[in-house]
């Protein structure tokens, strides 16, 4: 018996044959799910006894969809703070020009309907999921859950909807007022209440039921100064209306103001995150965390050096796109489409009291093109292929230099759009 197959962790091995010339021979399942198709390149990455492969570039797995960039809050948090772009919402052409890109595509890729507005205030939206569902694509919403009326409960988990992301950034009626004006805790929690009955159907109310039951539920929460000690509790609050993912992200700074709020002002320069061969490696065994080691344990990790902890290194995920390792693309409501989230837009940024001018970068729209000669076409591909080697400036250690006050250039030569100053790259600031 196999019992590797049967560990509780997310990660599945299987044996992989090698044929001739040292060709590796992958299931066709397997080859299809991460798009190894023959003629396609990979990026490989040696390690200390492993390989690592990269799904190819050419593979289209996960599409961001922005039904909306409006909103019916007005968060501390919010890019809305800091830019002019005009307010809209995807039109029925718009989206149906989506549907017909993706329609061929085998296995579907993952759509998740969120951008910079709030999803729930477009009218169409169940029928979105729904068309989405229709085409066996896997479909992922995020909201404030405010708009999450029982009667939208119904609907989204009558439309086939596999995951409902929520943002929830305090732990009680005060904090999280504190950051989301306009919306009332309770209110927002009574909603979810109700989703997780909805979603029980005729199933017993167990935990069990509900980490598998469809559509699970996470809570996205937005770390700062100002609500981090809410953490504990917002967990407490997630198991009781079914939340099954957490993640967990800091706060990008839209104003001067929200500068004061980060939490990572000296974790984008430490060295425990930064790998080296000049400089001390420590490895750690996993221990209790408890009064005993707590105190030893922090101040070991203060001391910058590079750290394994139980074989995991905190210095490996640095310089990874998000977006483009997941195989995503973004379409923005009015059917734009940019490489990653924070491309989408226009916005106004701060990195180490560098205010940054960011320019949006739109690689074709659906409208005029079909989204798959859009994401094939050879501009596009270079460009996530220099994203994956990531060739770029050392921005965020630096400390910056005047190239950092916009993403056109910078001091190695790469030419707009530029990612060394991308926060999301670093593991800072994360997206379901």
């Amino acid at each position: 018996m196999d019992h590797g197959a049967n560990r509780l962790n997310f990660q599945s091995r299987r044996w992989i044959e090698i044929g001739e010339g040292g060709k590796l021979l992958f299931e066709e399942a397997l080859a299809a799910r991460y798009g190894l198709k023959p003629g396609s390149r990979v990026l490989v990455e040696e390690r200390e006894g492993e390989l690592r492969i990269f799904q190819p570039v050419s593979h289209l797995a996960k599409v961001y969809i922005e039904p909306t960039n409006a909103c019916n809050l007005q968060c501390r948090t919010c890019v809305r703070n800091s830019w002019d772009e005009p307010i809209g919402q995807m039109s029925r052409a718009t989206f149906d020009r989506i549907v017909e890109g993706l329609r061929n595509l085998s296995p579907a890729p993952l759509v998740f309907f969120g951008g910079f507005g709030e999803p729930l205030s477009h009218p169409d939206i169940v029928e979105m999921v729904a068309q989405m569902k229709s085409l066996g694509a896997p479909v992922e919403l995020i909201t404030n859950g405010t708009l999450l009326t029982r009667e939208k409960s119904y609907q989204l988990v009558e439309a086939g909807l596999d995951m409902l992301w929520v943002s929830l950034d305090g732990a009680t009626p005060e904090s999280y007022a504190d950051v989301r004006l306009g919306a009332a805790l309770p209110e927002v929690l009574s909603n979810l209440t109700h989703f997780r009955r909805v979603r029980w159907g005729d199933y017993p109310p167990t935990f069990f039921f509900d980490y598998h039951l469809k559509p699970r539920i996470g809570v996205v929460f937005v770390a700062m100064k100002r609500n981090f000690a809410d953490l504990p509790a917002l967990l407490r609050i997630g198991n009781q209306f079914g939340a099954s993912r957490f993640l967990v992200t800091n706060v990008l700074p839209y104003t001067p103001e929200m500068c004061d709020e980060i939490l990572y002002g000296r974790a984008l320069t430490d060295g425990l995150y930064r790998p080296t061969p000049w400089g001390v490696r420590v490895e750690l065994p996993r221990v209790d965390w408890s009064e005993v080691t707590e105190g030893p344990l922090l101040d070991t990790l203060r001391r910058g050096h590079s750290m394994v902890l139980a074989g995991a290194a905190l210095d490996e995920e640095n310089d990874r796109c998000p977006f483009i390792e997941r195989g995503a693309t973004a379409i923005g409501w009015d059917g734009s489409v940019s490489p990653c989230l924070p491309l989408l837009h226009n916005q106004i940024t701060y990195l180490n009291e560098w205010e940054r001018r960011l320019k949006r970068y739109v690689v074709g729209n659906v409208n005029e093109r079909n989204l798959l000669d859009l994401w094939n076409q050879p501009e596009y591909v270079a460009f996530r292929e220099r994203v994956q080697k990531f060739d770029f400036a050392y921005c965020i250690f630096c400390g910056g230099c005047h190239l950092l006050e916009t993403n056109e250039e910078d001091c190695f030569g790469n030419t707009f759009p530029v990612c060394g100053g991308c926060l999301w790259a670093q593991g800072v600031i994360r997206c379901p």
